[in-house]
């Protein structure tokens, strides 16, 4: 079973966060959503029950797709998962930067391959902290969340 990981804080879970999993589902059998556990460095942020929570009703409907807490680091959350992969999502030359020195430790340390996805063009402005920024002037962000589909 061909098993990947794709993991953040999700705070808040966005559309570009969805298109990752949504282009990322058909590579795998099994694709498991890590979210970042309780973080007290940020007391504002959500519980990662609440954060799974809304992650889990979105893909309610595909058995593929687990969600589950995660601490530490992700190669070590690949491992317990059974995962081979770690999926990221890449907006920008300084993202792909961040993720090229990621992958390679995680390869070298943990044997564990990343398949970088590059953002679709229109998502490429949106980010969990742009969101939250504009959440926090008043400014409705519904639009840039992914809404469950019928």
């Amino acid at each position: 079973m061909k098993t990947g990981i794709f993991v953040g804080s999700f705070n808040p879970f966005t559309i570009g966060h969805d298109s990752i999993v949504r282009r990322a589902l058909p590579l795998f059998d099994r694709l498991v959503i890590g979210v970042v556990g309780d973080n007290v460095h940020k007391p504002d942020m959500p519980s990662a029950e609440e954060r799974m929570q809304v992650i889990r009703n979105l893909y309610a409907d595909d058995k593929r797709i687990e969600v589950k807490p995660y601490h530490g680091l992700a190669m070590d959350f690949a491992k317990a998962e059974g995962a081979q992969y770690i999926v990221k999502g890449v907006r920008s030359v300084s993202d792909f930067e961040y993720e090229q020195w990621q992958a390679d430790f995680n390869r070298r340390l943990g044997g564990i391959e990343t398949i970088l996805l590059y953002t679709e063009p229109e998502l490429a402005s949106i980010s969990s902290s742009a969101l939250r920024e504009l959440e926090h002037f008043g400014v409705d962000v519904t639009p840039f969340l992914p809404q469950k589909k019928l």
